[in-house]
């Protein structure tokens, strides 16, 4: 048996604890970072055949992080927005120029399209040129405990960990969020996503589509052509549960038909490719943040609707929020694991994840309604939004991360 001292020890070695890992070890933290997969295998498209979209603000912490070059070949950038309700004429359409100050520079685009794995491999690559991170990998937490002046993790293979801090970034299901004794709130939308890639026939023009219809939104996602030159997209089509488990035993011949069924063949013909993922849909919040010598982060903090895309995005503020908390503390020489500086994290966060998860679940419950006069509501809404610019704008910022009291990475500035 070892024993071994750090600063801070993650557990959870996926998008959001990576990041985290990668910013604390570049402003010299001794980070541990332990999950109970190898980084290969969390990078393999079996494991995980999702895209995340990085909006603008979380893009500008990847390059401040020296992550976005290891993935900007294999990033799709998002051009438009367009969302509309159903079979309606109506629609709403964001178009980053509609921000530019300047019409004569090139309009930034809204975030970027990258496959999970990607992001997973490029955090890890980061990582391994970090001397002072361990990835303990593969390995996992089985007891943990704090007294004054750390948290003591004990792991399967038989180390002992000491670090002033606990970070828990192990997802939705986080089993050391309950023995940290922190209740969760949580409420089942009776819904499962469908995630898969697509080829089709004609190009998407950097276009990100969602269309809201009775069972849920359906959105199609630009991703890069593959090596043949095929156009591709990712789907997340969110549907009853009832239904979902037909819709994944269909051929891909018939499960085309459903995509096009659902979303029109502007794109001319769609051809799945690859696997087909499922995903059980629940709005999820945790009681509280922090206990003694810890703190939650990502999805083990905060579970939302994938209706905007957003839920990687609010883990990295997390990331991005609690990084520069952390290293502004151990600059002053102040305990990191301190209760007041974890206090100083939940108060920061806590607005931003209490308003997307608002935001999410309102849509998400506004277009769930095929009601004529519920329709009607929302057709003229969205009519309106799309003619009023300085409201448009508002929409559009909050989509890119660009609202709000952001920390420094997410502005684009170094820790």
């Amino acid at each position: 048996m070892t024993q071994q001292r750090y600063d801070v020890v993650i557990a959870g070695a996926g998008m959001v604890g990576a990041t985290l890992a990668v910013a604390l070890g570049s402003a010299g933290l001794r980070v541990a970072i332990v999950d109970r997969m190898t980084a290969e295998a969390m990078a393999d498209q079996s494991f995980d055949g999702r895209t995340s979209a990085i909006a603008f603000g979380s893009q500008r912490a990847m390059v401040q992080l020296g992550l976005w070059p290891l993935v900007a070949d294999d990033a799709c950038p998002i051009k438009t927005i367009r969302v509309s309700d159903g079979p309606s004429p109506l629609f709403l359409q964001f178009d980053p120029r509609d921000l530019q100050r300047d019409p004569r520079q090139p309009a930034e685009p809204f975030g970027y399209i990258v496959e999970n794995r990607f992001l997973r491999r490029a955090m890890h690559q980061r990582l391994l040129a970090m001397p002072n991170v361990a990835r303990l990998l593969p390995d996992s937490i089985v007891e943990t405990q704090s007294d004054s002046g750390s948290a003591i993790v004990h792991l399967t293979s038989g180390q002992t960990l000491h670090a002033s801090l606990l970070v828990v970034a192990e997802g939705r299901q986080s089993s050391l969020r309950e023995k940290l004794g922190i209740g969760l709130h949580r409420f089942d939308y009776r819904q499962t996503a469908i995630v898969c890639s697509v080829r089709h026939e004609l190009p998407h023009g950097n276009a990100a589509q969602e269309r809201f219809l009775p069972a849920g939104p359906f959105a199609m996602l630009p991703m890069t052509d593959d090596a043949e030159g095929h156009h591709r997209s990712s789907i997340v089509w969110t549907e009853q549960q009832a239904v979902a488990p037909l819709m994944l035993k269909l051929d891909d011949e018939a499960f085309g038909v459903e995509i096009n069924r659902r979303f029109g063949d502007y794109l001319g013909k769609v051809t799945p490719v690859g696997g087909r993922w499922a995903f059980p849909l629940a709005l999820q919040l945790a009681e509280n943040y922090t206990a003694p010598r810890a703190v939650l982060v990502g999805d083990a903090a905060h579970g939302i609707h994938p209706i905007a895309g957003q839920g990687l995005n609010l883990g990295l503020r997390d990331a991005a929020a609690l990084a520069e908390i952390l290293v502004d503390a151990a600059r002053l020489g102040l305990d990191i694991g301190a209760a007041d500086i974890l206090s100083s994290y939940a108060r920061w966060r806590r607005f931003d994840i209490l308003t997307m998860a608002t935001v999410t679940d309102g849509l998400n419950r506004l277009f769930a309604s095929d009601a004529p006069p519920i329709r009607l509501l929302r057709d003229a809404g969205l009519g309106l939004v799309n003619r009023t610019t300085p409201l448009k704008r508002v929409f559009m910022r909050h989509a890119m991360g660009a609202l709000g009291d952001l920390p420094r990475l997410i502005r684009g500035q170094a820790l």
